[in-house]
C-alpha cells in the first residue's frame, strides 16, 4: 500500500540540491579530515556557496551531513512501501536493507559514510546526528508498518521498526570499524542480513 505524495516544485528541488551538495561536501571532507579542522566556511566554499546560505540550510556545521545519512533510509523505506500490504517478514525485512546498502557501481558513497562514522568517534556533536537520523528513520518506519498492517498491534509494530532500524545502523557502524569493500562478504548488505535476523527473531 502506498501514498500519493506531491510533486516538489521547482524551487523545492533547487533547495534540496543545494542542501544534498553541502551534505556530501561536508561529509567528503569529515571523512578525509576529521571534523575538528574543517569549518563551515570551507564546506560553504568548496559547496559553491556562500556561508549565509550554509547557515540557512545548517544549524552546525556537524549537522550539514544530515540529507546523506539519510539516503539510505530513504531508499529502503520507498522499498518497503511498495510491497504487499501486511507487515514484511524479516526475510523481506533484510532483501529490503541489503539492497539499500548496495552502492551503485564505482560509487565513493559508502566510503565516504565509513569515514564519517569514524570521525564520529572523536566528536559527540556529529553521533548526535547520526542518532538522530537513526531516530528519525525508525520513526518513519513505524509509520511505514502501521500503513501496511494497521490490524497489527501497536507494541509488535514498534518492537519490529526498532528492531529493523537498529540492524541497519549495527551493520553499517561495525562495518565502518574495519576494511572489508562495500560490496561482497563483510559489506553493509552482507552484515545487515545477519544482524536483521537476530534482532527479528520471534517477530516473524
Amino acid at each position: 500500500m502506498s501514498t500519493a505524495r506531491s510533486v516538489p516544485s521547482l524551487s523545492e528541488r533547487r533547495k534540496a540540491q543545494t542542501r544534498f551538495e553541502i551534505a556530501r561536501t561536508a561529509a567528503r571532507l569529515f571523512a578525509a579530515q576529521g571534523t575538528a579542522t574543517v569549518t563551515a566556511e570551507q564546506i560553504a566554499a568548496e559547496s559553491g556557496v556562500g556561508l549565509r546560505t550554509f547557515y540557512r540550510y545548517c544549524r552546525t556545521k556537524e549537522d550539514a551531513v544530515e540529507p546523506l545519512l539519510s539516503t539510505g533510509a530513504s531508499r529502503w523505506l520507498d522499498s518497503l512501501s511498495s510491497g504487499p500490504a501486511r507487515l514484511p517478514t524479516p526475510a523481506e525485512f533484510a532483501a529490503a536493507a541489503a539492497k539499500a546498502l548496495t552502492p551503485p557501481d564505482d560509487s565513493t558513497e559508502m566510503d565516504v559514510m565509513r569515514g564519517l562514522l569514524r570521525a564520529m568517534d572523536q566528536d559527540p556533536a556529529l553521533r548526535a546526528v547520526w542518532h538522530r537520523v537513526n531516530l528519525t528513520g525508525e520513526q518513519s518506519l513505524l509509520a511505514v508498518l502501521a500503513t501496511l498492517s494497521p490490524e497489527t498491534d501497536s507494541l509488535r509494530l514498534r518492537l519490529t521498526a526498532v528492531a529493523a532500524a537498529g540492524a541497519i545502523r549495527v551493520a553499517l557502524e561495525q562495518w565502518a570499524t574495519g576494511d572489508t569493500p562495500p560490496t561482497g562478504p563483510g559489506s553493509p548488505a552482507d552484515l545487515v542480513t545477519g544482524c536483521m535476523r537476530t534482532l527479528t527473531a520471534g517477530l516473524g
